[in-house]
């Protein structure tokens, strides 16, 4: 079986947009994840250096680099009616700069809600997700990803992720992104289930629009709801779990990214280059 998969790593964004993309190749990398914007707050970004922007998008054509953006973490689809319009204009902010960018999409938390009724925070992710993309043109993508139930145990199985894009209004502009840690967490992977959850999510239709996957270890082991990422082989996920996973035909052609401690060099030089060695 002929393996193609985009590795990469989450880069920062300090010295531009630009030079990310160039700081993931430098490193080995032939996808990357930014955030677009300050990633500890909602506040809209008006000062965008756009044709910095635009030179990413054109760099990462020319290299035959993908990318992804991800929201903020306090954006929360699934908050009440009260701070909707926060989340909407902060979504369409990220998304017009991860355009800009070239990038696939923009990865976004599925969601927490603490309210008595939890089918009030479903209802909330879809009105908040209209509410956004009834106002979005653009090419990129709501990248939904899957939760490890820390907290809230809302969003931890694809059949919600896949219930969330089939009731939306603009279903076609919504795609998943899968966490393994997250997956590992809650207990939908444990390592030895791949071939099970691949074959589920072939049935649902799930892999169809999966458009990004963030490759994490786990500290801690499967079934505990704890999101705790370690490096890849460092963690109770193991480097045999992994090796499947990346063999998989429904993981092909997308950014698969890493989202664990850097390493000596501040860089994921070191860990690209492990997991390609798990490739065939």
């Amino acid at each position: 079986m002929g393996v193609s998969l985009h590795i990469g790593s989450h880069v920062s964004i300090r010295k531009g947009y630009l030079q990310a993309a160039k700081t993931a190749v430098a490193i080995g990398g032939t996808s990357f994840q930014y955030f677009p914007k300050n990633p500890r707050s909602l506040v809209l970004k008006t000062k965008v250096d756009w044709k910095d922007a635009g030179q990413c998008a054109e760099f990462c054509q020319a290299s035959s680099v993908q990318s992804v953006g991800h929201a903020p973490y306090p954006l929360n689809p699934a908050a009440p009616e009260q701070d909707q319009a926060l989340m909407v204009s902060a979504l369409l902010n990220a998304l017009e700069i991860v355009e800009a960018c070239g990038s696939i999409g923009l990865v976004v938390h599925f969601g927490k809600f603490s309210g008595k009724d939890p089918l009030q925070g479903y209802k909330n992710i879809i009105q908040c997700t209209n509410r956004t993309l009834k106002n979005w043109h653009g090419q990129a993508k709501i990248l939904l990803e899957n939760q490890a139930g820390e907290g809230v145990r809302m969003g931890l199985m694809l059949e919600e992720l896949i219930q969330i894009r089939s009731l939306s209004d603009f279903p076609d502009k919504i795609g998943f992104c899968l966490d393994t840690c997250h997956a590992f967490a809650c207990g939908l992977w444990n390592g030895m289930n791949w071939a099970e959850l691949e074959q589920k999510g072939r049935e649902l239709h799930f892999f169809e629009h999966l458009k990004a996957v963030h490759l994490n270890d786990s500290v801690y082991p499967s079934g505990g709801y704890r999101d705790r990422h370690a490096n890849i082989g460092k963690g109770y996920i193991g480097l045999k779990a992994f090796k499947e996973l990346l063999r998989s035909d429904e993981l092909q052609q997308i950014p698969v990214v890493l989202e664990t401690p850097a390493g000596p060099d501040g860089t994921h030089r070191s860990e690209i280059a492990l997991v390609q060695s798990l490739l065939p």
